[in-house]
């Protein structure tokens, strides 16, 4: 297979269009799977996928043509950049045009280096971990007598290239891990989860415990109706509607007044949401969370571009202080509105609670729900980002500081702006794993957070 960087340099040199852009990704991945307390199937992939962007410029116009291949013959270098070429001269002219970014110096570190790679080997101690678990479960202690666990173990190294006719050489290595188990005691279900970037930092003792007293909690069950809680949301299920959150925040629909960060005569930039200084971030450099420092797209949207390749992307706080503080603005869109640039990150914290756990908090809760993890998150109304969804393995009741037992599920309908401005109280804020949104979004910390009227819509059947 030819090299990523030589692809790129060959494609480039048989551009006859005005520019060109070029990305090349190598996928290295490897999974692991278990159930009933036995390991079943474990696999490694490998993968190229690569994009020619083709710019053709007309005096003040710009067209735009992106082909993307997943072959690897170097014979079929110059069959792609003919199509993107012939897609930019069909196509119409690009709204979000602009110069192509310049280099400011060098390639990056590492641009000569081969792609990342990973393989079962990965899982070694923690699947030694496990098995230690499988035994327990199937006796007495750990995860407690008779649970049967089920879960998926995977590892991802995306190593990516991107090169342009302006001299743009840029490289960046994205390791992405995640572990999902599932604990079962007769009908009662619960789960945990937690990203990594290499499972070494994964404790399976710990998440293993916290499944047993998840499911000796729900030893005593309680039936409730419908209607509004005082909620304690866990960091994973915070993650989960702070990533939607995240999501809508583009600049040009809230500018058009198409999204809940709209107002009259503008967007909600420079509104308090609440007195808690709470700070919604992403950040390239942040540790254990660090994601690629610049743009690599390779189509334009609402909120990416792909003028703007190569671009450094920085630090972004959406919310500061408890004041919604940006939008997403690709360069172009920026200019048309006067706003500063800013790119959607690969990873969101929430910072500016207290160092408060969340058993801290459950043990000054009066009587309240506790939340394990929310799924099926659907949006009903952009015009406030209602969303709703179900509870998932596990909604338990305290009273007096202590869980007493679990609940039947809920559907939801909140919205995350109102969350944040009805909050009353964060905690400290930890890595965690998203459960709706694992598959395209691993890279959170979060706090807990204290919501004194979640809306649980209606009782859910599921389990």
């Amino acid at each position: 297979m030819i090299a990523a960087q030589e692809l790129i340099e060959q494609a480039l040199a048989l551009v006859t269009v005005d520019e060109a852009m070029v990305l090349v990704t190598d996928a290295a991945e490897t999974s692991l799977r278990w159930a009933g307390n036995s390991m079943t199937t474990n696999g490694d992939s490998r993968a190229r996928s690569w994009t020619v962007v083709a710019v053709v410029r007309d005096g003040g116009q710009a067209r735009v043509g992106s082909v993307t291949s997943s072959s690897v013959d170097p014979d079929a270098v110059a069959g792609v950049v003919r199509a993107a070429e012939d897609a930019a001269r069909n196509a119409r002219p690009a709204e979000d045009a602009m110069a192509l970014i310049r280099p400011t110096g060098g390639p990056d570190a590492g641009w000569g280096d081969g792609p990342a790679e990973t393989g079962v080997e990965v899982f070694g101690a923690f699947a030694d971990a496990l098995a230690t678990g499988f035994d327990n479960a199937a006796g007495s202690g750990g995860a407690g007598a008779a649970d049967r666990l089920y879960g998926f173990a995977h590892h991802q190294l995306h190593s990516t290239w991107l090169g342009t006719t302006t001299g743009v050489r840029r490289r960046f290595t994205q390791p992405t891990g995640s572990v999902e188990i599932n604990g079962k005691r007769g009908d009662a279900s619960a789960w945990v989860g937690a990203g990594t970037l290499d499972f070494v930092d994964v404790r399976v003792p710990d998440l293993l415990a916290q499944l047993s007293t998840r499911l000796d909690w729900a030893g005593r069950t309680v039936e409730l109706p419908a209607g509004r809680y005082e909620t304690l949301l866990p960091p994973s299920a915070v993650a989960d509607l702070m990533i939607y959150l995240m999501w809508t925040m583009e600049g040009r629909g809230a500018e058009e007044g198409h999204t809940a960060l709209a107002r009259a005569g503008g967007t909600r930039v420079g509104e308090k949401l609440t007195d808690i200084p709470l700070t919604l971030f992403s950040d390239p450099h942040a540790p254990g969370l660090a994601y690629a420092p610049f743009v690599a797209t390779s189509a334009s949207s609402e909120s990416l571009s792909v003028f703007d390749n190569g671009m450094d992307a920085g630090r972004v706080d959406w919310i500061r202080g408890g004041v919604i503080n940006a939008l997403t603005y690709p360069r172009h869109a920026a200019e048309e509105f006067g706003a500063p640039v800013a790119v959607p990150g690969d990873n969101l914290l929430l910072t500016g609670g207290t160092d408060v756990t969340l058993d801290d908090m459950i043990a000054r809760t009066e009587r309240g729900l506790l939340l394990t993890t929310l799924w099926y998150i659907r949006e009903v109304d952009p015009a406030t980002l209602l969303l709703t969804g179900l509870t998932r393995d596990g909604v338990y009741l305290v009273e007096d500081g202590t869980v007493v037992g679990a609940v039947n599920n809920f559907r939801f309908n909140e919205s995350p702006l109102d969350l944040l401005r009805r909050v009353t109280e964060a905690g400290a804020t930890v890595p965690t794993l998203p459960r709706e949104w694992k598959d395209w979004f691993t890279r959170t910390a979060m706090p807990p957070l204290r919501i004194p009227d979640f809306h649980m819509s209606s009782v859910s059947a599921a389990r």
